[in-house]
């Protein structure tokens, strides 16, 4: 006689219970607070002070001090938002069908980038926030391309911030960062999947079989989910950590004195733009840092390089993304990210900002 230990179908509970807490929590970390932060944007033409260095005219010193002051706002302004993202980083891997996922997100044409890219809008997190999401995707052997795609999204056309950055900053700006981003999160998405090897097709093919084939085995979901989430946690939580307060204390090294002294030459647009891709901010942190920055007489150059540097990625989220991406792949999209920073610089000077 044999014993039946396959689990029960719970498949609609699992999709509702997914669901419920996108939504729900989506609405309270991200598009309650925003709707109303858009009339102080457009009443006051500002969001806040800068994150980076309040009203002063540069960082504080590296010390500990500045290190746990910037993690401790930084903190506060993303903490909701991370355990949002853990949660739906690992429902990704226990709740939702393998074959959806692969269905929509899997394939390697051009398709797949645009799904990743269109999910990322409502979405509207930090680059840190939407790592785990993107953890979760990669490891159901969602395409590289659409990964990408969504990661890079979050920030880059998050509509609140870009709504936020029209009345602050000006509509100009809005319209830079729109084309561009656009084409940076389709394009990288698109070039990630054309990179692919044949080899590493092959290996994300085997990964996806394993994958359909021992989906829910015996195990309950809701008890996977919760063994997932611990182990994201454990993981990924102290490196980022650690990384905030090095990114903290580090920010006069990163970010020197802000002045008219900071001019439109190649040079400084070229450092702010590595400067803005290392370092690590909350959602729309670069409207008011850019907004800072610009009062103080910074040319519109840097500013520029800012816009598209600051948002995208950074030395956290690409440190918690090391095992979901190829290090090509990584290096790939961190040049390109520095290159659109230093092309919307030009940008700036050229169109007369």
């Amino acid at each position: 006689m044999t014993s039946n230990t396959t689990q029960p179908d719970y498949t609609k509970l699992k999709w509702m219970t997914f669901i419920l807490i996108a939504v729900a929590g989506l609405f309270y970390v991200k598009w309650s607070p925003y709707y109303h932060r858009a009339f102080v944007a457009a009443s006051n033409h500002a969001i806040g002070s800068s994150i980076l260095m309040g009203t002063a005219a540069s960082p504080p010193s590296p010390s500990f001090d500045a290190a746990l002051s910037y993690a401790m706002a930084y903190g506060k302004a993303i903490w909701q938002a991370m355990v949002l993202g853990l949660l739906l980083g690992s429902g990704v891997q226990a709740l939702l069908p393998p074959q959806w996922i692969i269905k929509v997100f899997g394939r390697s044409g051009f398709g797949s980038v645009v799904a990743g890219g269109l999910l990322s809008v409502p979405a509207m997190m930090c680059t840190c926030c939407a790592a785990p999401v993107v953890a979760g995707l990669r490891a159901r052997s969602a395409s590289p391309g659409a990964a990408i795609a969504f990661w890079l999204g979050n920030t880059i056309l998050n509509p609140a911030t870009l709504i936020f950055m029209g009345f602050v900053l000006g509509w100009n700006w809005t319209g830079l960062r729109l084309v561009l981003g656009l084409i940076m999160v389709f394009g990288l998405g698109y070039f990630a999947n054309r990179s692919m090897t044949n080899q590493e097709a092959t290996a994300a093919q085997t990964q996806l079989n394993q994958i359909v084939a021992t989906d829910g085995a015996n195990e309950n979901a809701f008890k996977r989910w919760m063994k997932i989430l611990g182990k994201m946690s454990i993981r990924l939580i102290p490196e980022y950590i650690i990384l905030v307060l090095i990114l903290g204390a580090a920010r006069a090294l990163l970010f020197p004195h802000i002045g008219p002294e900071i001019t439109n030459h190649l040079g400084w647009i070229l450092f702010f733009a590595v400067a803005g891709t290392l370092f690590v901010i909350p959602t729309a942190g670069e409207v008011p840092i850019i907004q800072a920055m610009l009062a103080l007489g910074i040319g519109v150059g840097p500013a520029g390089a800012l816009l598209m540097t600051l948002p995208p990625i950074s030395v956290p989220s690409i440190a918690m993304l090391y095992r979901s991406f190829k290090p090509r792949l990584l290096i790939n999209v961190t040049g390109t990210v520095i290159a659109f920073g230093i092309l919307s610089g030009l940008l700036a000077v050229g169109l007369g900002f």
